[in-house]
């Protein structure tokens, strides 16, 4: 999987739906109350330390509601800030402001959020070791989360069911192992195979076959250290199931190749950024 890149179409496109699901049916009623055509200068301030993401959706956010805004970038996607800091500053009505501040701040919150999130982990896990996010998105924000995970020093996992083939343990109850392993093999059209495996013994019943990459689920760190020696020969080796912040670390500690975390993209708390004018 690739890393993900945002073209100008996609945020315009993302942020049209944002606005219309805030404005719909009869626009900011509170801010209509403005009726002057006052021009004042906001601060876009970081409430706490964070890795940001998201400022080129807030810039089309308020150039939206009034291309005439200015929106002065200070910080860029990926880079750490402190509390206090300044991320930008926005030059225009206030009446507009005010419109397009709540979609402007939740796309740099959520984005930001992840960000930070999977940096702390990538700062856990140590150099060698690769964190992924998974499917386990928001529907129809998976691009964006995706794009928040690479900015945060994190690995995309494959983005769709298209992908690539991923052999997980549902599908393992629905048939067997190694002949859907086989199968993949025989129908792989240069997409990549990975196998789930819960157990040693699942781990020794496909051992050399073609494949790309063993999936370790939820194992101890024990059998998943001995599973690592065994297959890294063969495979990229991934690990995967209840990984937290007080646990990555000894799971990277076995040599595994790559760790995928879920909660990267489908619990991470929200950045808390203000504007003020």
């Amino acid at each position: 999987m690739s890393k993900i890149k945002l073209s100008k179409e996609f945020i315009k496109s993302t942020v049209k739906l944002a606005l219309n699901e805030d404005l719909y049916p009869s626009g900011d009623i509170t801010s209509s109350l403005i009726n002057n055509n006052k021009v004042v200068n906001a601060k876009l301030i970081s409430n706490q330390k964070a890795i940001i993401g998201g400022l080129l959706f807030a810039k089309q956010t308020f150039a939206l509601i009034d291309n005439k805004i200015k929106f002065i970038i200070r910080k860029k996607d990926g880079s750490s800030i402190q509390k206090g800091n300044l991320v930008a500053i926005i030059k225009g009505k206030a009446k507009n402001i005010l419109i397009a501040e709540r979609v402007a701040l939740n796309f740099l919150s959520h984005i930001s959020g992840i960000a930070t999130k999977t940096n702390e982990f990538v700062r856990q896990a140590g150099k060698k070791t690769k964190i992924c996010c998974t499917r386990k998105t928001i529907p129809n924000l998976r691009v964006i989360q995706k794009y928040a995970v690479n900015l945060g020093g994190g690995t995309n996992h494959r983005f769709n069911l298209s992908d690539e083939y991923l052999i997980k343990d549902n599908h393992i109850a629905s048939s067997d192992l190694k002949s859907l392993v086989l199968r993949a093999i025989k129908n792989n059209k240069g997409k990549k195979i990975t196998v789930e495996v819960d157990t040693i013994k699942q781990l020794k019943s496909i051992l050399g076959l073609k494949f790309n990459t063993i999936l370790l689920d939820n194992m101890t760190i024990k059998n998943l250290k001995y599973s690592v020696k065994i297959a890294k020969n063969y495979y990229e080796t991934e690990a995967s199931g209840n990984v937290t912040l007080k646990t990555v670390k000894s799971i990277a500690s076995t040599g595994v190749n790559r760790i995928s975390v879920g909660s990267i993209t489908h619990s991470v708390p929200a950045v808390d950024f203000k504007l003020e004018i």
